[in-house]
């Protein structure tokens, strides 16, 4: 894999143990190219330790959460112990320094100790970028990188609290890129490569230090939805569009169903729907937890050497070998729950703005809150938080149309009086969910003391209108009728 390195910052986080990191040319611009061949091997037993492979695989389709970003985080992500073998068979002529430190009754595995030598040393930040096709590219070449980004990522992985944030950027986000003027974030990458978009999206962010890139072409992702069988999604209205510069049909009917890797695409991509770029944001954190669901399952293992293969040609990044098996590392006690999604907040621009220019305008209030909350980076806006002020979204999970009135008065008496309704969920929730829509996990909290039942869910995939987005279960009917339905009489 030929990957261009573009210096994007310095203290990368990653530190080693036992022995001497590469050496990487110092200041912001520097270029550099290395090459590795992933040999298949043997399949080993499975161990039970899979964990951290869910999470690898996961970040390596993130992708379908965006038409193929996440995809090529399959060479740097958490991975189990059931992987390593695959990795070991790499000849790198660093591996000749190791010399691991394990616990005196400890007795790891060869890929165990490949591992020990690496470990975070700090939270490190990656911006991942899923890049439009550029239709003259020949295959494989780094011209292929060059095209719009399509998805805009931003990973933190921190070893402080053993959690990942995920920050979805609108592609049509309104930024002011050097030499350009103000644009849409999307178009850095045209100008300036993964360095300029860094660069872009760092202040943009409250000067939020990037460490490393990653960037995947469009064509990673078709090829591993199928690789992992396809995935199941809840399509909420049919998709007809056809995207001629891409050469993209999208024609998708309503209803549950499993997606091949085309037609996952096309649901990641479809912007015909009145909220344009947000919804797409928000399909593709859909496919992301119907992967996370998927990648559940032991028989995907086998089929990593195969991934890795088909990713060669897809993926341009500056992470050293070095760095990657510090975040196989990291996830090898990395919980299931402890991924975090949000989306930058925001609004769209209206027709009188910027010549009529179709942007999505940050929020300085909500880019703040979502920095520090999920990044530790402070911001010039403060924000206080009143019940009465937090806009909820209330969709029934329940089976019980009358319950929604009931809970929505439940809340009224807890002082939440900015509830709404919407459609149903499309499947029967026996707990019910508190979605985070635009990051504020304060409020979430708030909501959740008062109800005292349900789990909060950081990610973007509630209504595009709200705040929160509360999806009541079977749980809320206890909630509802009170503690003496559930007491026994008195004989």
């Amino acid at each position: 894999m030929a990957n261009s390195v573009e210096r994007v910052s310095t203290g990368s986080g990653f530190k080693s143990k036992s022995a001497p990191r590469k050496k990487q040319k110092p200041g912001p611009d520097s270029v550099s190219k290395s090459s590795v061949t992933h040999q298949q091997v043997k399949k080993k037993k499975i161990s039970p330790l899979y964990r951290g492979l869910l999470w690898g695989m996961t970040f390596s389709c993130t992708a379908a959460l965006s038409a193929t970003v996440g995809a090529g985080l399959t060479l740097m992500s958490p991975l189990s112990n059931n992987v390593l073998p695959f990795i070991q068979q790499v000849k790198l002529p660093w591996q000749t320094a190791f010399n691991p430190k394990t616990a005196p009754n400890a007795a790891p595995s060869m890929g165990t100790n490949l591992l020990l030598p690496y470990r975070l040393s700090r939270p490190v930040n990656v911006l991942v970028l899923g890049i439009d096709r550029v239709l003259d590219a020949p295959p494989g070449s780094l011209e292929g990188f060059g095209g719009r980004s399509d998805t805009i990522l931003l990973l933190r992985f921190d070893p402080e609290t053993q959690s990942v944030k995920m920050l979805s950027v609108p592609r049509d986000s309104r930024v002011d890129i050097p030499e350009v003027g103000y644009s849409k974030i999307n178009d850095a990458n045209v100008h300036g490569g993964p360095a300029l978009t860094a660069r872009v999206l760092s202040k943009t962010l409250n000067d939020l230090p990037i460490d490393r890139y990653v960037r995947v072409t469009t064509d990673a992702f078709k090829e591993l939805v199928n690789l992992v069988g396809g995935v199941e999604v809840y399509v909420p209205h049919a998709m007809q569009y056809e995207d001629k510069t891409q050469k993209l049909t999208i024609n998708l009917e309503e209803g549950q169903q499993t997606l091949n890797g085309e037609q996952a695409e096309q649901f990641a991509r479809f912007r015909k729907d009145g909220y344009g770029d947000i919804g797409r944001v928000q399909r593709q954190q859909v496919l992301l937890k119907s992967l996370r669901q998927k990648l559940t399952n032991p028989t995907i293992i086998p089929r990593i050497p195969q991934a890795i293969s088909l990713l060669e040609k897809h993926i341009d990044t500056n992470m050293t070998w070095e760095e990657m098996l510090a975040l196989v590392n990291f996830g090898r006690q990395l919980e299931r729950d402890k991924v975090q999604m949000v989306m930058l907040p925001g609004r769209f621009s209206q027709e009188e703005e910027f010549d009529a220019r179709s942007y999505w305008v940050l929020s300085s209030e909500g880019r703040d809150r979502v920095m520090q909350e999920y990044f530790g980076i402070s911001g010039e806006t403060q924000s206080e938080h009143s019940p009465n002020r937090v806009r909820i979204a209330l969709q029934n999970g329940a089976d019980d149309p009358a319950l929604s009135q009931q809970v929505i008065e439940y809340l009224a008496k807890e002082g939440f009086h900015n509830v709404y309704t919407i459609g149903d969920a499309p499947e029967l929730l026996r707990e019910s969910e508190i979605i985070v829509q635009k990051g504020d996990l304060e409020a979430a909290q708030l909501l959740q003391t008062a109800l005292g039942i349900g789990r909060v869910e950081a990610s973007s995939t509630g209504d595009l209108d709200s705040q929160l987005t509360l999806r009541i279960g079977l749980d809320a009917k206890n909630l509802v009728l009170g503690e003496d339905f559930l007491k026994q009489p008195d004989n």
